[in-house]
């Protein structure tokens, strides 16, 4: 089992815009230096908490900085821009990494961000399917290209002028186009089918309860049927707030502490989503009553913490819960206390992972 980083980010509103920057990058760069085999970020740009206004800058500010982890969009919100800038930007940073550049795409799921981009009333999701064809239609065709859309239209036609090199957008580095991965927060999602059957993988989402997680092992392989693949657990990446400490009481203090990173993290996220209908996602089950999804309920539930031994067995009881998969993604959270943060990382990767990987009998890659 491969291990891997992932940060949404999400830090408290009040906290200097400049040092959360530089903390996010910080962990990126440690999660390199410690062997992590990838890095997601995420983008938003109406929210004070969730402070990556556009991941491909963050990551294109990492590409030569970082050694061999591969970085990933985690996700460009496609209906909030222009296919055409994406395809160009996306194919700049893949370059610029050398390929090691995953492309994670998505609707996009804050609202406000929906708002301000003006398609908060629309379909979003069909404006999604709309700007990833166009995309791969742009690094599989050539200019001028003369895509026609129901939301945008994408020609050089009249411009061009190829003998300058006028009129063409470049193509990336990674041939047809960088792995694509679809980040999913909801449960027995046919989004998870449909990117399945286009050879596309996931990550399921660090806040949904495991039997939901479960539930997108079931459309995986329902979706790579549908296509005649062979089924591929290796490519399923699953998320989990986890914090690692020495002692079983210093995690337990941090990671449930109602007022700390951890807490504050799903305190946001409840708000969020059960705010906008969503309190499915924090479920154990599905008749399980609103009331009683707590915070207490929620941060217990979902939050891994102990010792690197305590965690190994956590994880272990995960797998068995959700299947086999390939990848553990390490949601990041904020560095409210740097040291305890980086020691946590260092632990998952020095001590949690070889403990699962044996007793899997696997190595991580």
């Amino acid at each position: 089992m491969k291990l891997s980083y992932f940060t949404m980010p999400l830090h408290p509103p009040g906290r200097d815009y400049s040092e959360t920057l530089h903390e996010d990058r910080a962990a990126v760069l440690l999660a390199d230096e410690l062997g992590f085999a990838e890095a997601f970020c995420g983008e938003h740009v109406t929210d004070r908490a969730e402070t990556i206004t556009s991941c491909l800058i963050f990551l294109a500010s990492l590409a030569f900085h970082t050694k061999r982890i591969t970085l990933g969009s985690g996700t460009v919100n496609l209906p909030n821009a222009h296919p055409a800038a994406v395809a160009a930007q996306v194919a700049m940073l893949d370059h610029m990494l050398a390929g090691r550049f995953i492309f994670g795409i998505s609707p996009g799921g804050l609202r406000s961000d929906a708002e301000v981009f003006g398609n908060l009333d629309k379909d979003r999701r069909a404006m999604f399917a709309e700007a990833i064809e166009q995309v791969l239609a742009i690094w599989s065709g050539s200019a001028p290209y003369d895509l026609n859309g129901e939301f945008w239209q994408i020609s050089t036609r009249r411009t061009m002028d190829l003998e300058i090199g006028q009129g063409a957008i470049v193509s990336p580095l990674q041939r047809p186009h960088p792995p694509i991965m679809v980040a999913s927060m909801s449960p027995f999602a046919d989004s998870v089918a449909q990117a399945a059957a286009r050879g596309w993988s996931i990550i399921s989402a660090n806040f949904l309860q495991p039997a939901w997680v479960a539930s997108h092992r079931a459309k995986l392989v329902e979706g790579w049927a549908s296509a005649g693949r062979a089924l591929n657990f290796a490519d399923w990446r699953v998320a989990k707030s986890i914090f690692v400490a020495d002692d079983e009481k210093t995690a337990r203090a941090y990671a449930m502490n109602a007022s700390g990173p951890y807490g504050n993290y799903y305190r946001s996220l409840m708000r969020k989503l059960i705010g906008n209908g969503r309190p499915e996602l924090f479920k154990s089950h599905r008749d399980m009553a609103d009331a009683d999804v707590t915070h207490q309920f929620v941060m217990e539930s979902l939050v891994i913490y102990g010792t690197p031994a305590q965690v190994a067995e956590r994880i272990l009881a995960l797998r068995e819960q959700v299947g086999e998969f390939g990848t553990l993604v390490y949601a990041g959270h904020d560095w409210e206390d740097v040291a305890l943060s980086r020691r946590s990382m260092e632990l998952m990767a020095r001590e949690v992972m070889p403990m699962v990987n044996r007793a899997l009998g696997e190595t991580m890659e």
